[in-house]
């Protein structure tokens, strides 16, 4: 079971984490892994496809309790959880999907929150209705609905056109940063990455291993097209090179 830290901080210690297949092989997804995340700090997880990057995200949400090692999280223990498919409920409108896991939410913030993501003229719509744009952006509002001191976030952009995963996640930049909120993102595009987390974990292949951790000093307004390129030809660089060696960050 996770425990409870200061404020917002966030301390992951994985020692192991291993699946079984339905053929009954065992293989090993996460050994040695470590990170560390301050009150309000945004990180990104980047690393190989099949790594091992959501799994870390289920181990932090307490979905996966088979693994050996600690995970403290921050002490009011509100968690918001953004995953790969919305997930919403499809007999339920966008609005009553939202109270649903935050049933004591003011008329003033659920409104506020929809005029924060667009989704005002959508609340009584049911998800069936709704493009894939606009369900990310019911999930996100669901997430955010509880006031989480912790966010969780699985590739909250996948399959989105560029023009609106661009969009949404301006808004959710803009959401993270007025709101007291400590962030872990999972994500295969670096310059999402680049554009919302204040620290770049990257990570080896199975079994996962932080292997190098680049921090985004800049403001995040602060970063130009020219700033984002550099740093996505520096995380390739590292990606594809000797760098992403286990102890070799």
């Amino acid at each position: 079971m996770p425990l409870a830290g200061e404020f917002g901080q966030v301390e992951v210690r994985i020692a192991q984490k291993s699946f079984t297949s339905a053929s009954g092989e065992r293989f090993e997804v996460l050994r040695d892994f470590k990170l560390s995340l301050g009150h309000h700090q945004v990180a990104a997880l980047v690393g190989p496809s099949g790594c091992g990057k959501t799994t870390i995200l289920r181990i932090i949400a307490g979905l996966e309790t088979d693994f050996e090692g600690t995970i403290t999280r921050p002490l009011s223990g509100k968690l918001g959880v953004v995953f790969q498919e919305p997930r919403l409920l499809p007999w339920r409108t966008v609005e009553d999907n939202v109270r649903l896991v935050a049933p004591g939410l003011t008329r003033e913030a659920l409104a506020s929150l929809f005029r924060d993501l667009d989704l005002e003229v959508h609340r009584l719509h049911y998800p069936g209705e709704l493009s894939l744009g606009l369900a990310r952006r019911v999930a996100l509002a669901r997430a955010l609905a509880v006031e989480p001191s912790l966010l969780l976030l699985d590739e909250p952009l996948v399959s989105l056109d560029e023009a609106l995963a661009v969009r949404l996640r301006d808004q959710l930049a803009a959401l993270i940063a007025s709101r007291p909120i400590t962030t872990l993102l999972v994500t295969h595009d670096l310059e999402e990455a680049i554009r919302l987390a204040d620290r770049i974990f990257l990570l080896s292949p199975r079994p996962a291993q932080v292997i190098a951790e680049i921090p985004l000093t800049a403001p995040r307004s602060a970063r130009s097209e020219r700033e984002v390129a550099r740093i996505v030809s520096e995380v390739a660089c590292r990606m594809t090179g000797g760098a992403l060696r286990p102890g070799h960050a």
